[in-house]
């Protein structure tokens, strides 16, 4: 978010701050302030504070990323949340990392691609694929916090590829910027670190290491491999230029990230906020360029849960067709 975009959402903020203390407020957990979440989830929420005529107001925190924010929704301390797809699913039907049902969970839209970033130093890629975390030897690298999103998928990834994270590597829990950081002062090789791209942490990582660091890429054998049991991910490019030092296209992998709501909350609130969503992504497009994947035609591609209430009726009344998966919410 540029200064000029912060002056501007905080005049709206203050002009409307009379009005807020008559607000009833809800809760959107995110995910770490240095990956995309957070920021996206800031200007969600800042963008509905600035709208004088809403009887609500969304307040959006930080957390360790999609197992916690599964943590927030069910003990009520949050009523919206971006998560990754597969935690959605996850939660729903109470498999994988989540024990029991989360049946409450309504999705509300399909947000960005998550795009896996899986990095290495450069002097240690051999064929630039996923599988070369396999042949590390026990090098240190960042999987991502410790319940994040980032660590059960990452660690998802590597079973399935047969990368024995135990053996081949010596594995460090850290954030994004954390990671960066590490990476700079040669405390780990490489990152595991899934998120809307350009990532402002890995940005800098490259800004920082040019061509002495990659982004390794995933062939057919691998992604297949990764889809054995959700066959959720896709192959994404990462356009040249997408971060510093990147000349040539990289052919990563992707699946959705979503973000979803309990169904206790009101129908109108989430009509209102699905609404506001859609009719000012031009803003939201604005602060973040993974929004700039959003379309309306995708607001459904990759929810794996039931739509809530309000959702459904923003979409039934644009006319787009419900898959009927996403019914009886």
């Amino acid at each position: 978010m540029t200064r000029l975009h912060i002056l501007v959402f905080f005049l709206l903020l203050t002009a409307c701050s009379d009005q807020l203390g008559q607000r009833q407020t809800y809760v959107l957990t995110t995910g770490t302030t240095s990956a995309t979440y957070y920021p996206v989830g800031v200007a969600l929420a800042t963008l509905v504070s600035a709208q004088e005529e809403l009887d609500f107001s969304l307040n959006a925190i930080s957390s360790a990323g999609s197992l916690e924010n599964v943590k927030l929704l069910r003990d009520n301390q949050a009523q919206f949340s971006t998560m990754l797809s597969i935690f959605a699913a996850w939660s729903y039907a109470g498999e994988g990392p989540i024990q029991n049902p989360q049946e409450h969970i309504r999705g509300v839209t399909a947000l960005w691609p998550n795009v896996e970033h899986l990095l290495l130093r450069t002097e240690l890629v051999t064929q630039g694929t996923f599988t070369d975390y396999s042949r590390l030897n026990g090098e240190r690298v960042s999987i991502g916090m410790r319940n994040s999103g980032a660590e059960i998928t990452g660690f998802y990834i590597f079973d399935a590829l047969g990368i024995d994270h135990q053996q081949d590597l010596s594995v460090a829990y850290l954030g994004y910027g954390p990671s960066a950081d590490a990476l700079q002062d040669g405390n780990i090789v490489g990152l595991n670190a899934p998120g809307g791209p350009p990532m402002a942490a890995l940005t800098r990582a490259h800004a920082l290491l040019g061509d002495e660091l990659t982004i390794l890429s995933i062939n057919q054998e691998e992604l297949d491999a990764i889809n054995w049991e959700y066959p959720i991910w896709n192959f994404y490019e990462l356009a040249p230029g997408t971060y510093p030092s990147q000349d040539a296209t990289v052919r990563t992998a992707a699946s959705a990230n979503v973000l979803v709501a309990r169904d206790d909350v009101p129908e109108e609130i989430v009509y209102k906020l699905t609404k506001l969503l859609w009719e000012n992504l031009a803003v939201l497009q604005e602060i973040h360029n993974a929004t700039k994947s959003m379309e309306i035609e995708k607001a459904l591609q990759g929810i794996p849960v039931p739509l809530h209430k309000g959702a459904l009726r923003y979409y039934r009344e644009i006319g787009l067709n419900i898959p009927e998966h996403l019914l009886g919410g």
